[in-house]
Parts: structure tokens; C-alpha cells; sequence
């Protein structure tokens, strides 16, 4: 890759892409203000909003969104009638979790076995840097050639869809010939993958009640009906023997005909334990990008220190369910709940409420877009070939866009490789491949505008 100038000009700029990382992974931007300061994500908004300014782009903006946060906005224009590129990112981070489980302290980049280790540092504050990285190596070897517009979100992890609606009301403000989504990430490090489909998600907020009032349970128990055993039958309903999600009415049958996921190399990504098995039937691949996946989120129920012998009254779960493309989000949660409620035993009072919702995302592969960046990619990775991913999360803003401007092409690639531990502790990025990644977007935006 060094005989490229683009590439020589990346690599000299790492040190300093470094010292930009730090500086945003110190913001605690978690856009769940109850747990972190709103000011600590302004704070990182801002910083972009610099970063954009300084880099020449007009018309830089913070956006109000209707989730109460910000998205930061900006366009550097190009030659006179070059092709538009949509660049994105988010700013907002997932909670540190247990901040004692992480080897270094969360908000502070700190460098081990040659990986940078931080909250965000993947997902998605690499990805802004990386954007920034593209830009500046192709205005260092002859200019930018398409115009380019970013848009780096402040909610993306809280999944309020707050930019979604932003840009559903204001349409013309992100259209663009092409869209390339920084937020996904490779199979895994120096393969370079684009993410071909995501699954949508929804949640929902399940309540079971039984009692005016929790009962001593050797008064009671074994006549009063338990709310907390109620809920967990129905949680249990929601997975066949074999661990599968059986949600009544939900196909959970579709197969994926892409890039195949062995058995082996996905226990070692998940670090599955010893001896315990994986759930679900048919290929990885199949269960974890073209089936539906049920997931318990947490439940309000008393702590084992402290707990008292009482029989429940009201217990509470949060459940994700994540739908493959060809399933309407919308449509999924429906039968969600319906299955809640034909499973609940004993009568008890069950209420269901939905607080959060994305549509699934298909790419068109065959577009201009997709060959542009596959000869960027074979450069930029020397020997390897782009593969086709499909990704288990959801980026519900994708679905947004494809609907706003159906002549976008979409591209998804990113930092977020399985060694990359995003959303858990000790988030980490591969400095290598935020060099290589960014190395491939400044000669997709060069192929783009030639094509």
C-alpha cells in the first residue's frame, strides 16, 4: 500500500488521528442524560463542528433533533457539477457498563497489543475520524472531487430515532448521489467487507401483575399466584427446545447466501465457553443475519441480597427482538405482542408497551457505487477481495434514508470487527485497519467521481 500516495499521506497523518481520537473518546456522550450530562455529548458535537469548520466545510450546523439531542452537519463543496457523497457517523456512545471490568479507565484512549482501547473508539467515534482522514488525504494529493456533505449523529445507540425524524423533515438536507455509512465494520481485521443487509429491531416493555400486593410466600405461595414466574413462562415461550425464537406468525425459516460464518470462528468472536453450545438451527449466517432474534434485556424483579421469602405481585422485562430484512419492523412487534399475551398464564394481567422500533436494510449490490468501492478496497488491502456481510444490529437511519432518497446508493463499512468487543467492555479499534478503511474511502470518492 505504500507506493500510494493517498495511502503514504494516511499513514503520515495516524499520529495525529490518534491524538483526535483521544480528545473525542474523552467525551462521556451517552445520549441517556439520567445516567451521563447532556453536556458531555454538546461537548463532543462541538468538537466535530470544529473539526468539520477547520477542514473547510460551510454551512456546519448543530441540529436539534426531536430526541433532544444533536446531530452535527456540514458540506465541503466540490467541483462544479461533481456527484454528492453523504458521509456518516455518530458521536454518542454506548454506557461504559461495569467501568471496573475495563482493563483502562473507559473515556481515556489508552494504547495495548498494538490495539487503541476506549469507549467509541469503533463504534462510532473511529468512524468520524476516519471520514476526517479520507478527506484529508485526498485534499493533500489534488482535491476532493465529489462534493461531500457529513452528518455525524448524536442518539444512534439509543435508537430514539431522533434523526430520522429530523430528516424526514427536512428531506433535501442529505441527499446525495451515494451514502456511505461508517458504523459497520469488517468479518474480521484486514478483510474488507461491506454490510450488504442489517436486521430491524424492536422493543418492547413487558408488565406482568398478579396481586394487589407482594405475599409472605409461606402464608401463600403455592395457591397465590406468582407475577415473576408468570413472566418468566412467557419469556421461556418466546425460544423453542433448541434455543430458536418462536414468535407465533414470525418466520424464523430464511437462510443467507453470502459470506458463510463457521461454528468455530463465531465461538471464538462471541468467546462462547467451553462445552456450552450455541442455540438456534441452520447456519450461523442464517441465524444471525437472516432470522429473527429474541433477546431479554433486563428485568425488574428483587436482588438476590436482600430479597425477602414473598411471593411477587409485578414484575417487568425489556425484550429485543431483531427482524431480518423482508419483515416489517412494525408488523414484527405486533405479533411480539400478541405472543405475549397468548402465552401468559394463570389470567394475569399483562401489559405490553413499545419503545423503540427500526425497519430492517437491504443494499443494492449491483450498483456503480459497490464497484467503485470494491477497486478502492483492492488497494487499499492489498491481495484481498471486498466481501459481502450481512450485520445481527440495526442502524435504523439506513431504512430512512433508502426511503428519502431511493436513488442513494448505501455502503456500510467501518471499524466494528468482531475484535473490536463494541457495546461490551474493553471497546477497542485496530489502528491498521482505521488506516486501511480510510485509505478505501479516499479512493472510493476518487472512483466515485470518475465512474
Amino acid at each position: 500500500m505504500s507506493s500510494n500516495p493517498v495511502a503514504e499521506t494516511v499513514a503520515s497523518l495516524l499520529p495525529r488521528a490518534r491524538e483526535e481520537l483521544t480528545e473525542l473518546v474523552a467525551f462521556k456522550s451517552v445520549a441517556d442524560f439520567a445516567q451521563f450530562p447532556k453536556s458531555e455529548s454538546e461537548g463532543a458535537a462541538h468538537w466535530i463542528a470544529d473539526a468539520l469548520r477547520a477542514e473547510g466545510f460551510v454551512d456546519v450546523a448543530l441540529l436539534d433533533t426531536p430526541d433532544g439531542t444533536q446531530s452535527v452537519y456540514g458540506c465541503l463543496p466540490g467541483p462544479d457539477g461533481a456527484k454528492t457523497v453523504l458521509l456518516y457517523a455518530h458521536y454518542d456512545v454506548q454506557p461504559p457498563l461495569d467501568e471496573a471490568g475495563w482493563t483502562t479507565p473507559p473515556f481515556e484512549l489508552t494504547e495495548r497489543d498494538g490495539r487503541w482501547y476506549g469507549r467509541g473508539a469503533a463504534d462510532c467515534k473511529g468512524g468520524v475520524v476516519m471520514h476526517l482522514l479520507a478527506l484529508r488525504a485526498l485534499k493533500a494529493n489534488g482535491g476532493v472531487p465529489v462534493t461531500v456533505k457529513v452528518i455525524v449523529e448524536g442518539s444512534e445507540e439509543q435508537g430514539t430515532g431522533g434523526l430520522e425524524r429530523y430528516a424526514e423533515e427536512h428531506p433535501e438536507l442529505l441527499t446525495a448521489d451515494a451514502i456511505v455509512i461508517g458504523d459497520a465494520g469488517n468479518f474480521r481485521v484486514g478483510l474488507p467487507t461491506v454490510t450488504t443487509t442489517l436486521r430491524g429491531m424492536t422493543m418492547v416493555r413487558v408488565r406482568m401483575d398478579t396481586l394487589a400486593g407482594n405475599l409472605h410466600s409461606g402464608q401463600f405461595g403455592g395457591a397465590a399466584p406468582d407475577a415473576l414466574a408468570a413472566l418468566i413462562r412467557v419469556l421461556d415461550s418466546l425460544r423453542a427446545e433448541d434455543g430458536s425464537t418462536t414468535v407465533d406468525g414470525l418466520d424464523a425459516t430464511a437462510g443467507w447466501d453470502g459470506l458463510e460464518y463457521t461454528e468455530e470462528q463465531f465461538r471464538k468472536d462471541a468467546k462462547v465457553l467451553d462445552g456450552v453450545g450455541l442455540i438456534g438451527s441452520g447456519s450461523v449466517a442464517d441465524r444471525i443475519w437472516a432470522r429473527p432474534a429474541v433477546t431479554v434485556l433486563g428485568i425488574d424483579c428483587p436482588p438476590v441480597v436482600g430479597a425477602t421469602p414473598s411471593v411477587q405481585s409485578s414484575a417487568r422485562a425489556l425484550i429485543s427482538l431483531r427482524v431480518p430484512p423482508g419483515v416489517d419492523a412494525a408488523e414484527a412487534t405486533k405479533l411480539l405482542q400478541a405472543h405475549v399475551e397468548a402465552h401468559t398464564p394463570w389470567g394475569a394481567r399483562v401489559t405490553t408497551e413499545q419503545i423503540g422500533q427500526g425497519q430492517a436494510f437491504r443494499a443494492d449490490t449491483s450498483s456503480p457505487a459497490y464497484r467503485a468501492m470494491a477497486d478502492a478496497m483492492a488497494v487499499a488491502y492489498p491481495g484481498e477481495a471486498m466481501s459481502y456481510a450481512g450485520q445481527g444490529g440495526s442502524i435504523p437511519l439506513c431504512n430512512t434514508l433508502a426511503g428519502l432518497y431511493p436513488k442513494a446508493e448505501i455502503l456500510l463499512i467501518g471499524l466494528s470487527e468482531p475484535e473490536a468487543q463494541i457495546h461490551a467492555v474493553n471497546e477497542s479499534v485496530s489502528p491498521e485497519e482505521l488506516e486501511r478503511l480510510s485509505v478505501a474511502e479516499a479512493l472510493f470518492l476518487r472512483n466515485y467521481a470518475a465512474g
